[in-house]
């Protein structure tokens, strides 16, 4: 859906009126394509530098280690890893300062540090504090530029986090602003990163349209071999989707009882061929939404939300593990939502669900772990999808604004997180936010 202000507002007599009357400028953010640079200009490189350069290198990007006058710089990284003590972040204030102001349009900020790990008070208390750092910063980048962070566990080094800087530095984080992203030990690499999910099986479920129909497509994109699944009434729309993506199409009701069978049957028949059968992907996009205000909602709009948003995730996970259709190193996304987090007017039942899917990835981060296989969550923030356009027009427009990007995110945003959570790495028992950084509260 076109956001007809943005264009305005991007276009030369529009952009002049926004200025004068002091209205809103959101930027057309630069979002991944192929072939293309990944950053708009070289990276300026600070910190305790333990390997950094060389992952940098090594991704194809141009380092530098000064500063220049008249740099225009795609990406301002600092390796925070070194900091200890509070006055030590006097270092990252003076990195960040000078350059920040020639940041290019959609430029990046990504930080580096350690997590907190309660050992002493002091770094913790410094490491923390470069989350306050990060989040601020954020919301004060102009131009569709970003800021975000990762965080390595103790047992971790700068070398795990390839995958995560990746992403935060290429136009495939667009829509992921102010982040946090923890990150442990090994876990592999994929052998190309232009297509990291080569040969992977994936499962896509609500496929036939929106959010799904874009996972499908990225995933595919990225190699992967796609099964849409969607319910049989939408089988049209499915099939097309399938077709588009060179996948096939599953109909599928996974609020059913026998929907967790259906499915790992399935995959271990279907692709029983491939490495042992079972399936490497799986993306739980399904989900519906019942809306009311507590006081004047059914015990069914309860009851349909809390059966297709979450237990039917719980179900199917469970399934994946105990038949082991789930193969060594793979992975499964849960689709969760801000307002999960910070809850929402008129959203008790779809918020206690995708709370819910937070709760569900952090406890069973460590039983996917034995498996070599990580589970984490995406929460979108106000994506431009069919159900936003339902809203009412002024009430849709001030929900784009209030991000600190200014826009609504699109769905192919979504699908870049999604497909980032699919590649091997470290990252397990996450929560990833697709928001363009709320403006205000979580």
């Amino acid at each position: 859906m076109a956001d007809r202000y943005l264009s305005l507002v991007n276009s030369g007599p529009g952009a002049a009126v926004a200025g004068r009357l002091g209205l809103p400028r959101p930027a057309v953010l630069r979002r991944y394509r192929p072939g293309e640079p990944a950053l708009p200009g070289p990276v300026l490189l600070g910190g305790a530098n333990a390997g950094l350069s060389e992952l940098l290198v090594g991704a194809g990007y141009e380092v530098r280690g000064a500063d220049a006058d008249d740099a225009r710089w795609g990406a301002l990284v600092f390796d925070a890893t070194g900091l200890s003590a509070p006055e030590q972040l006097a270092e990252l204030r003076a990195f960040l300062a000078g350059p920040v102001r020639r940041l290019a349009p959609s430029g990046r900020v990504l930080l580096i540090s350690r997590l907190p790990d309660g050992e002493d008070p002091v770094v913790d208390a410094t490491r923390q504090a470069v989350t306050g750092i990060v989040r601020s910063l954020a919301k004060e980048l102009r131009a569709g530029a970003t800021a975000n962070l990762v965080q390595l566990t103790a047992d971790a080094g700068v070398a795990d986090a390839e995958g995560p800087v990746r992403f935060f530095l290429s136009g495939r984080s667009a829509y992921v602003d102010g982040q946090l992203v923890e990150v442990g030990p090994g876990a592999g690499r994929p052998d190309d990163w232009d297509q990291p999910l080569a040969g992977k099986v994936a499962l896509v479920t609500g496929a036939a349209r929106g959010i799904g129909a874009a996972i499908a497509e990225v995933l595919a994109r990225d190699g992967a071999i796609v099964v849409a699944a969607d319910l049989p009434a939408a089988g049209d729309a499915l099939a097309k989707v399938a077709n588009r993506v060179g996948g096939t199409a599953l109909q599928l009701d996974i609020a059913a009882p026998d929907a967790a069978g259906t499915v790992t049957g399935y995959f271990e028949q279907r692709y029983g061929h491939l490495n042992g059968g079972g399936v490497d992907i799986v993306v739980h996009n399904a989900g519906i939404t019942r809306d009311k205000l507590l006081a004047n909602m059914k015990p069914e709009q309860w009851d349909s939300v809390i059966a297709v948003n979450l237990a039917a995730q719980l179900r199917i996970n469970a399934a994946l593990l105990d038949t082991g259709c789930l193969r060594t190193g793979g992975r499964v996304v849960g689709l969760a939502s801000t307002s999960g987090i910070a809850g929402n007017r008129g959203q008790t039942n779809y918020a206690a669900s995708k709370a819910g899917v937070i709760g569900m990835v952090r406890s069973y981060a460590p039983r996917f772990a034995e498996r070599q296989a990580a589970i984490n969550a995406v929460a979108p923030g106000f994506i431009d999808t069919d159900m936003t356009r339902a809203m009412p027009a002024l009430t849709r427009e001030v929900a784009r604004r209030l991000a600190s990007l200014q826009q609504a995110g699109q769905p192919v945003d979504v699908a870049e997180a999604v497909a980032f959570l699919s590649q091997p790495g470290g990252v397990t028992g996450q929560v990833l936010r697709v928001c363009g950084q709320n403006m205000i509260g979580a």
